[in-house]
């Protein structure tokens, strides 16, 4: 079976994490009284996986007559290496490919496209995925150019294969703004271009029924860095990328650097051939005579790697990070005695020892952080997905809450599928606006980074049309972002210029504690949504 049943709870760790409750103050228990934005007391983030906007909500269409910017078919024109447009797009899903299992309608050999049924412009997945077909692997099989439909082994869930999602290969598919390199930077070519039928997500469903909660789509949010979930996920809770300190010279980690070519690009695809010798590892390239100085150097972890504290996978480990040199939100929090908790599904199961197939390690931010280790006092606030549900459903929600949702059920590709993870995040709305609490909580629900898929929309930075605070580690393309409460007046649009640490700088300006770095201290905080809620 598939999907995940997220309502098991794993008796012994919960009586493990009760009693470590009861070793906190007793305030961190109580009301928080003072709002954290506008007349809200608690705030809830739901961290859902890979998707860029256009990718997913580019269907969107207007709210109360205000248009929400989209996708645009007459745009996405992409280029290969040479600069020149490619006339079709290759594919590599092994369910788009031509001339089987679909027909070859184009050729474009000279820029390294045979066979295609693809023209060079977005496409809708739907109109060759269905998101019933059995496409899916099972969890914990790894298929690089998916799973053929209906063949042995494949499961339910319209699953595509996954696309390529890291630092510097991010940088050049966005081309300082002229979003036309996806294609050739990734390892899933035509894919990039592909997109979702968005009104017919359970998500666009449910907002649009009777009785479902108003809503305010920010339009302009991108994500915190450039790259995947693992950076993305510390920019979430500490608004940096963190630093190796075993990657200096000598070090344990010294060998962990990238190298990038002359277009600062660290490897080679189908459409893209390095200029010189290239590494694709998980830190920056070193800083040195050598570098590209038009990308970051130095020893941060930039690419997935393993927190050291358990529970983890296997693959090079980031040290503990010291909250006293680099502080979380969570410490924020904490030194406040404001109420909180990071609410991960399986992780239970994981911190016993027993992690699900499709468990990911580097999904839980906390966890690389020393006040977290087993043993610490920090453990406490981390807890499992069913715990939220419960809190939801008995109106004990803390001030801030985080959830990230198990694999099988967070809409990532590859390993699971759209329509499933739009499923359980209405579950999860429903269980917040049916809860005691609703009325005075907010939700956010955005994405941790694009997944490789494209976006018309450039983010901010040196040659963007997008203003907006920036630096050499992002904000990168945009993802989709809501809004969200069952008390807000009206539904509608936010084009307010956004990216992921706008909710740490919400969060800070709201209940008063310091920012963690120079981009949250600048962003904009999401007051803007509430605005234009009232303004509809």
């Amino acid at each position: 079976m598939r999907r995940r049943h997220v309502f098991k709870v794993c008796a012994a760790a919960g009586a493990v994490a009760t009693a470590t409750l009861m070793t906190l103050p007793s305030a961190t228990a109580a009301a928080h009284s003072r709002p954290v934005i506008g007349k809200y007391h608690h705030v809830v983030v739901i961290y859902e996986e890979n998707h860029s906007f256009d990718n997913l909500y580019g269907g969107w269409g207007k709210v109360n007559g205000q248009r929400v910017d989209g996708l645009r078919r007459q745009t996405g024109k992409q280029v290969a290496q040479n600069g020149e447009p490619y006339s079709c797009l290759l594919q590599k899903d092994v369910n788009l490919t031509a001339p089987s299992p679909l027909g070859s309608t184009c050729q474009d050999p000279a820029h390294g496209v045979t066979d295609s049924h693809f023209a060079n412009q977005p496409f809708t997945i739907d109109d060759y995925i269905h998101p019933a077909d059995k496409t899916c692997p099972a969890p914990g099989v790894f298929a690089p150019n998916g799973v053929l439909k209906d063949s042995a082994g494949a499961e339910p869930g319209g699953c595509t294969r996954d696309l390529v999602h890291r630092f510097y290969q991010e940088q050049y598919q966005i081309n300082g703004g002229k979003q036309d390199r996806y294609v050739t930077g990734s390892d899933a070519v035509g894919l990039t271009m592909g997109t979702y039928d968005t009104k017919s997500l359970p998500i666009y469903t449910y907002l649009h029924s009777h009785g479902a909660p108003n809503y305010v789509i920010a339009d302009h949010f991108f994500q915190g860095s450039f790259g995947g979930s693992f950076l993305n996920h510390q920019y979430l809770i500490a608004a940096r990328a963190p630093v190796d300190t075993a990657a200096g010279p000598g070090g344990a980690d010294a060998g962990l650097h990238s190298v990038v070519d002359a277009n600062g690009f660290p490897n080679t695809y189908p459409l893209y051939t390095p200029t010189t010798a290239v590494k694709d590892a998980q830190l920056t390239q070193a800083c040195g005579p050598t570098a590209n100085p038009a990308v970051a150097c130095g020893d941060y972890g930039v690419n997935t790697m393993q927190p050291s504290s358990a529970p983890a996978g296997g693959g090079a480990k980031l040290p503990l990070i010291d909250d006293t040199v680099y502080p979380n939100i969570g410490d924020r929090l904490s030194a406040k005695n404001i109420p909180w908790a990071w609410y991960s599904g399986g992780w239970n199961d994981a911190a016993s020892g027993h992690p699900g197939p499709l468990f990911q390690f580097h999904h839980q931010p906390f966890n690389y952080f020393a006040a977290y280790a087993p043993g610490q006092p920090g453990r406490a606030h981390l807890k499992d997905e069913t715990e939220f549900l419960s809190a939801a459903q008995q109106g004990t929600l803390p001030t801030v809450s985080f959830v990230k949702p198990y694999g099988a059920e967070n809409e990532h590709p590859g390993y699971t599928g759209e329509t499933g993870g739009s499923d359980h995040l209405v579950t999860l709305l429903k269980t917040i606006e049916n809860g005691p609490q609703a009325k005075d909580t907010l939700v956010v629900v955005t994405y941790d980074e694009f997944g490789g898929s494209w976006d018309h929309v450039a983010p901010p930075g040196k040659g963007s049309p997008t203003q907006g605070v920036s630096d050499q580690f992002g904000p990168g393309t945009r993802v989709p972002t809501l809004v969200l409460s069952k008390s807000l007046p009206n539904s509608g649009v936010d084009h307010t210029v956004y990216d992921t640490t706008s909710i740490l700088a919400t969060l800070e300006r709201g209940l008063g504690l310091k920012p963690l770095g120079s981009r949250d201290a600048k962003v904009a905080d999401l007051r803007g949504a509430l605005s234009a809620s009232w303004r509809s």
